[in-house]
């Protein structure tokens, strides 16, 4: 074998490879440095590379653009499913921050470098840990190898069923972050139907400032008491991430 074809071959894998790098959550995080991520992108191409070589194209001449295209579309698949719950975590926290009244309050977010709310963050975080600590990271790597399998460089092309599962999939962060905010709205929204009715037996309590210290102090205590549950929560969620991800690839092809 020449080394226009070894080096072909190698950039075949390498597309996917720094797609995935780019875009999935832990590895695509602002706060690893660049030359991090290509060090771990050429490390893992090569070695990916012998388990899947021999099935291989060569990038060469015009055809070489359409599959290097198609290899970041296939890495970019598998980052942005998982990418997905980050997101609709993120959403939640958006949305208990601003139930409790913490929504002026903005941190940069270090996997995003934006500002955004600090329950917001604190949820990110929360999801983060969670990910390392069920090897999520490990799934991804295994489904990368796989990935060659059932959707093999120079097959993906166009389909609107794999653009509309997608869309679904991103549809699916507004239903997660509902799910995972909702003991925390159900508990804040109860506070305020209490505090109307005290309102209105005592006018002259200051409603408005005393609602904002209960509502931060019992949405604390319903954050930490069903953290316990999150473990279980975004494992189904990472699981169904990782199989919509498979399944676009399929229909990709």
């Amino acid at each position: 074998m020449g080394l226009e074809t070894l080096v072909g071959r190698l950039l075949t894998v390498g597309a996917r490879v720094s797609a995935l790098m780019v875009f999935a959550p832990f590895f695509g995080s602002m706060t690893i440095a660049p030359r991090i991520k290509a060090g771990l992108a050429i490390a893992l191409t090569a070695i990916i590379y012998p388990l899947v070589g021999a099935e291989l194209p060569t990038l060469s001449g015009a055809i070489g653009w359409k599959i290097a295209g198609g290899e970041f579309i296939v890495g970019l698949i598998m980052g942005i499913t998982l990418q997905f719950v980050f997101e609709g975590v993120e959403l939640a926290g958006q949305i208990v921050g601003f139930q409790v009244g913490h929504a002026l309050a903005n941190l940069i977010n270090p996997q995003s470098d934006a500002e955004s709310p600090i329950l917001a963050n604190f949820y990110q975080a929360v999801a983060l840990l969670i990910f390392l600590q069920l090897n999520v990271h490990h799934w991804l790597l295994r489904g990368l190898v796989k990935s060659f399998k059932y959707c093999p460089p120079g097959m993906v092309v166009a389909a609107p069923a794999a653009a509309e599962t997608i869309w679904r999939a991103a549809g699916g962060m507004l239903l997660m972050a509902v799910q995972v905010a909702i003991p925390t709205l159900l508990a804040t929204m109860l506070i305020d139907v209490a505090l109307g009715f005290v309102g209105r037996a005592s006018p002259q309590l200051p409603v408005l400032f005393v609602g904002i210290s209960v509502k931060s102090v019992v949405a604390f205590l319903v954050v930490m008491g069903t953290l316990r549950f999150w473990p279980g929560l975004l494992e189904r969620y990472f699981g169904e991430a990782l199989a919509t991800s498979e399944q676009v690839m399929r229909l990709a092809r």
